[in-house]
């Protein structure tokens, strides 16, 4: 168990690689500035925020000029919508600010046997992402199998993605340990430069430390910082907030 100065360090390091996120089904404009109100704080701004296609425009005027990336989901949260409005969707995104896109892997069609599909998923997102990142998440809590994950995230590499993320955060399972090792396994092998995106489930500063310390243990010491690692999370900077300032976090509920 870290001491509270190691957990304070962790909180620091997990802030700066947040990608605050809502991505509630009735989440609306003002819900969209209030977070981006939330992603300046008095420690330090989060790397993103992480909002419905619908809302980027929304979230680039209130952050512009901040420092703070805009994120988006495509293919979100099934990973099984056409191609081209995905890319369609991917390049108005992108236009409207959008800096990095979050895209559902078509699991469901590696889960069928199709596993070619998932690297032409990825890599047509690339293409239509120009210079924004693609984070492709593999939803390994549907996956289950790590040698399921491993493979799709061994595809998702290979269909050209910036990061690796865990989960939609809209599945019983989200973000594990596990999976996340696997994961990192496959980014330390890649031909390019890979990211690693835990996603949903991340609570608490205990939560966002063990992620960190996996990190430090698979990759290097100096490795996660915010071009390739991130937390995707919402309730967890509360938990952070409250460590950095030195109080008791307040109890946790349900959500990404």
């Amino acid at each position: 168990m870290p001491d509270d100065d190691e957990l304070k360090t962790a909180a620091a390091r997990a802030l700066a690689c947040l990608d605050l996120t809502n991505l509630d089904d009735d989440c609306t404009a003002e819900d969209v500035r209030a977070l981006c109100d939330r992603a300046l704080t008095p420690h330090g701004p989060v790397a993103a925020v992480c909002v419905w296609p619908r809302f980027v425009s929304v979230a680039r005027a209130a952050l512009g000029g901040s420092g703070v990336r805009i994120a988006t989901v495509v293919a979100f949260p099934g990973g099984d919508d056409d191609t081209g409005a995905v890319m369609q969707l991917t390049q108005q995104a992108v236009t409207e600010g959008a800096d990095e896109i979050d895209m559902v892997i078509p699991y469901k069609a590696l889960l069928e046997g199709h596993p070619q599909l998932v690297t032409s998923a990825v890599a047509r997102t690339r293409d239509a992402a120009g210079g924004a990142q693609v984070k492709a998440i593999l939803e390994t809590g549907v996956l289950g199998d790590a040698e399921l994950i491993r493979q799709a995230a061994e595809l998702a590499v290979e269909g050209g993605a910036d990061f690796l993320k865990t989960s939609t955060g809209k599945v019983p399972i989200n973000a594990t340990p596990e999976a996340a090792r696997v994961m990192l396994e496959v980014i330390a092998q890649a031909d390019h430069p890979v990211g690693l995106k835990p996603a949903g489930g991340v609570k608490t500063t205990q939560d966002a430390a063990a992620y960190l310390a996996l990190c430090d243990e698979v990759m290097g010491a100096d490795w996660a910082r915010p071009a390739v690692f991130r937390i995707g999370a919402s309730s967890v900077l509360t938990a952070l907030l409250a460590t950095l300032n030195g109080e008791e976090p307040a109890d946790v509920g349900e959500g990404y």
